[in-house]
């Protein structure tokens, strides 16, 4: 949090609407007038577009904590789905659209590939923990197992 701090994150400060186009990292693409740049309902949707990457590596960030510390994923999944859950709330309020279990799809697809390919140089029982924090994620999103009743992904 200091470092986020005194790079300024955690502070006030003017984003220019140029810059809007990196956050959905050029998945939007650019509108043809940048003066479009200033309009509410393109600015809503290239955030939108933006936040799936970015919670597929806040779900990779997550699991990786939990694995480097041990955390098996029978206790450390359900305090992971909530702050998916959470975090899927900041960007979709109401949870009318995008759900903790879009994010654990799109990270199967974009992130533990890379990770669980025998070439990837991660080491066995890293690749062994995310089968394992995916296998339960899944379990608590069908609703099976003793914790379903509290974190349903």
């Amino acid at each position: 949090m200091a470092v986020a701090d005194e790079l300024g994150y955690l502070r006030d400060h003017e984003v220019p609407a140029a810059s809007l186009p990196l956050w959905p990292e050029g998945i939007a693409g650019l509108p043809d007038l940048v003066e479009r740049l200033e309009e509410p309902e393109l600015v809503r949707g290239m955030c939108r577009i933006g936040a799936d990457p970015q919670l597929t590596r806040l779900l990779q960030a997550l699991v990786t904590a939990a694995v480097a510390a041990g955390t098996e994923a029978g206790e450390g999944a359900a305090g992971i789905a909530e702050i998916l859950r959470v975090a899927c709330d900041l960007v979709e309020p109401g949870c009318s659209g995008l759900a903790p279990a879009d994010v654990q799809r799109m990270w199967r697809v974009a992130q533990l590939p890379g990770i669980l390919h025998p070439a990837s140089g991660a080491p066995e029982w890293g690749k062994a923990g995310c089968r394992a924090y995916d296998a339960e994620l899944e379990r608590l999103r069908r609703g099976d197992g003793p914790r379903a009743d509290r974190a349903c992904v």
